[in-house]
């Protein structure tokens, strides 16, 4: 059996009051509506179609070759933006999805349960549904004495006793394609809003005799659709807990669950402890046995196994086995940090290279650099890499010792094994296996605190 998807992700979203259209809005590092085309994905899809119109650009931007799309250019409504899809999936047999692009929490487990329920109740139309113990404001759904659905009633037109009907439409459905597309030819828009509507197609296929079901999922807070900065905290919040018990049960530490934030996109070894405060975004691979945190952020990082970063932030970097990062550290974008290195505290990193067991211990910069294996840089160090209009490499080769508060001014080259001594100022290049001394020569002027005493 064929299975097509149509998402839904063309609304501006106005009451989210932004800029950023709505289905574009993260949750834990990722836009809601890539949450959804992730998730449909993992079902074997033959097409997904993603129907875009605010912003279609920035989306199709974010989404790239992951779905088709059909431009929904005037917003009237769920079925008109469905019969966008005609062209592409109107001739087309099978099973046809359709899922809201703001529905991020939805999982994959859940719509291969509503899929299966279709095609085992051979029905036209499947919906989605939930219990909800507070149903105020959704559509109800009423059913038969044999279980069957008899019709969705929304909540402004429903009786009294319809009121009290706790199971309601999610707004998610499975259709026999050719059937959906031949009924929404015949959806009105003679309501108040005059939009169109696509509940109505199940009232159109109930009518023709077609078999309606219904699949109730456990779990309500997979249903929930953002529509504001609420609900957009509230899918956050939902989120983060999955994603911390999924880590959980695969063998991390998470010390403070409350605490911590993982994006969806992180992978996380093993026996490795993420203690509170810590904050993990992007495609960031951890590996076994590390320290994380506390009060850590790392984004789109690549960390191998047993590293320790504590208090520290580290940006589009890879960092090595054995390396021990902070407190206080900053590792920007393009860095490389080999294995066993050390960077201490108040130490910052920009676009360069630390070989294996290299130590940059305190108060240092390293900026465009290339630096060799067991190198130590001495407290205050600064690799001097902006004339003002272009930045320059310094290259340290390996065993070089730095002494304390000393400027290598790039573009310049320290020689393997040299020595560079406390407080200079280095200009050219070091030759290798040399001691470089560039500070001025010291002068004691003997008494003379006294004398400037006495001449008062």
């Amino acid at each position: 059996m064929n299975r097509f998807a149509v998402i839904l992700a063309a609304g501006q979203g106005t009451r989210m009051k932004s800029k950023l259209y709505k289905v574009l809005h993260p949750v834990c590092g990722k836009p809601m509506v890539e949450h959804v085309i992730d998730h449909v994905s993992k079902l074997e899809m033959k097409k997904i179609v993603t129907i875009i119109g605010h912003g279609a650009e920035k989306v199709k931007q974010y989404l790239g070759s992951k779905c088709d799309y059909a431009l929904q250019e005037e917003q009237l409504g769920t079925a008109h933006a469905v019969r966008q899809a005609e062209a592409i999936l109107g001739k087309k047999s099978g099973t046809t999805l359709v899922i809201c692009g703001d529905t991020p929490l939805i999982t994959p487990d859940t719509m291969k349960a509503l899929l299966e329920h279709h095609t085992n109740t051979n029905a036209k139309a499947t919906i989605l549904t939930a219990y909800s113990e507070d149903p105020t404001g959704y559509g109800r759904i009423i059913r038969n004495e044999n279980g069957s659905v008899e019709k969705i009633v929304e909540h402004k037109d429903a009786s009294a006793l319809e009121l009290t009907v706790k199971e309601i439409n999610t707004g998610t459905y499975c259709f026999d394609n050719q059937s959906l597309f031949l009924a929404l030819k015949e959806v009105k828009n003679d309501n108040v809003q005059g939009e169109f509507y696509l509940p109505d197609v199940i009232e159109i296929l109930k009518n023709k005799g077609e078999t309606i079901s219904a699949y109730q999922t456990a779990d309500m807070d997979e249903t929930l659709g953002v529509n504001d900065r609420i609900a957009l905290a509230q899918a956050e919040n939902i989120m983060k807990h999955r994603i911390n018990k999924d880590h959980m049960k695969n063998g991390v530490t998470i010390i403070d669950p409350e605490s911590t934030y993982i994006s969806a996109e992180t992978v996380i070894g093993n026996d490795t402890t993420i203690y509170p405060g810590t904050v993990i975004k992007g495609k960031t691979v951890i590996g076994s046995d590390c320290i994380i945190g506390p009060n850590s952020e790392i984004d789109n990082c690549k960390i191998g196994e047993r590293t320790v970063i504590r208090h520290s932030a580290a940006y589009d970097s890879e960092v090595g086995n054995d390396v021990n990062i902070g407190p206080f550290a900053h590792i920007r974008p393009q860095s490389t940090l080999h294995n066993e290195v050390k960077i201490g505290n108040f130490v910052e990193v920009k676009k360069s290279v630390l070989g294996t067991g290299s130590k940059v211990s305190h108060l240092s910069y390293i900026g465009d650099a290339e630096v060799g294996k067991d190198v130590n840089i001495g407290c205050g160090s600064i690799t001097v890499n902006y004339d003002g209009e272009k930045k320059h490499l310094t290259k340290i080769e390996d065993g070089v010792f730095v002494g304390c508060n000393s400027n290598l001014v790039a573009p310049v080259t320290i020689g393997k094994n040299s020595f560079i001594a406390a407080g200079s100022t280095i200009t050219e290049n070091v030759p290798k296996s040399s001691l470089s001394i560039a500070r001025a020569r010291q002068t004691n002027k003997v008494g003379y605190m006294e004398n400037k005493q006495d001449n008062k």
